[in-house]
């Protein structure tokens, strides 16, 4: 059975193109404007073709080995909620999914991955997006399909909803289903960080980590021009401190077996999670390094698209493309 190829724009981190290599995927293409991000594509697999350069500027013309793919994917920078929607940046990520869109009138792939915000899928908010995106893909000659997944389904410890379009040329578009869930119970994050809050001896993580016993919140990235490395806006720290976590702000390390765990005195009786626990929460591989200062580390986990859900999807489409 041969392999199958990939386009994947917008890479960040890696989150999507690792769960689609996970699934079958080869990429013959990974483009990301950030820096930081094509060293961590780079650092994790010296052997993919990692291409620094905004989505909007990107001409495939150029790049030849782009052509004749089995699947674009576009695991694309989140859209804000409508609070933020005037602001520049929220426009620019509203252009970036048409920009995904168009990519298939010159890439022409078996079939189109874009994952974006839960509210993509169905919300009147975006219907314009769906009204174009649908003119476009079906002249192209594809049939297509809107859902929401929860990366909680799929084995990660985080309450992550994700709406997700994905078209697929007509010939092979009725053998494709949307992914089931994975799990039958959720992967908490006390079971999921336990062994490293333990790895420095710290006497309350065996505590800690039965009391933290549901999912977390969804992670945050954060804007390049705005904020640090914290755990999210407002409710989503109040979650976290249910889980005894201080969200404030990110450790440099574990805890050792000197930290006392006290949450009832508020944050300072808190444990901090470090950025490479975010990843774990993001579904990412131990083995999977993020490259660049604290801040940048985090800023990639918190926007990319959880492994385990890359992999379902990806293996959705391999058995419809297969077929």
């Amino acid at each position: 059975m041969r392999g199958l190829t990939s386009v994947d724009v917008c890479s960040g981190a890696g989150g999507l193109a690792l769960g689609l290599e996970q699934a079958g995927f080869e990429p013959r293409l990974l483009l990301d404007e950030d820096t930081d991000a094509c060293r961590t594509l780079r650092a994790n697999r010296p052997q993919w073709n990692v291409l620094q350069d905004d989505l909007l500027d990107f001409d495939p013309s150029e790049h030849p080995e782009s052509y004749d793919v089995d699947l674009l994917s576009a695991g694309l920078p989140r859209v804000k909620s409508n609070a933020t929607a005037a602001r520049a940046d929220s426009r620019d990520e509203e252009r970036l999914l048409k920009a995904a869109v168009y990519l298939t009138h010159a890439v022409r792939p078996r079939a189109l991955l874009v994952e974006n915000v839960p509210t993509l899928a169905h919300s009147e908010r975006f219907r314009d997006f769906r009204d174009f995106a649908r003119a476009e893909l079906e002249h192209l000659g594809y049939e297509f399909s809107w859902f929401v997944l929860n990366a909680a389904d799929f084995g990660v410890p985080q309450d992550r909803k994700q709406g997700v379009l994905v078209a697929i040329k007509k010939q092979w578009f009725s053998s494709f289903q949307p992914p089931t869930p994975t799990q039958t119970h959720h992967l908490s994050v006390g079971m999921a960080l336990g062994p490293s809050m333990r790895s420095r001896g710290w006497r309350d993580a065996d505590r800690w980590a039965t009391q933290a016993s549901t999912v977390a919140p969804t992670l945050v990235g954060g804007s390049k021009n705005r904020g640090g490395a914290d755990l999210g806006p407002a409710g989503a720290k109040r979650r976290w401190e249910n889980l005894g976590v201080n969200a404030h702000s990110l450790a440099n390390e574990i805890p050792g077996p000197d930290f006392v765990w006290a949450p009832e005195q508020g944050r300072v009786g808190m444990v901090r999670l470090t950025v490479d626990q975010t990843a774990i929460v993001q579904g990412f591989p131990d083995d999977w390094k993020i490259t660049g200062m604290k801040t940048a580390r985090y800023r990639q986990i918190g926007h990319a698209s959880p492994p385990p859900v890359g992999e379902a999807l990806g293996r959705a489409i391999a058995r419809a493309l297969r077929s």
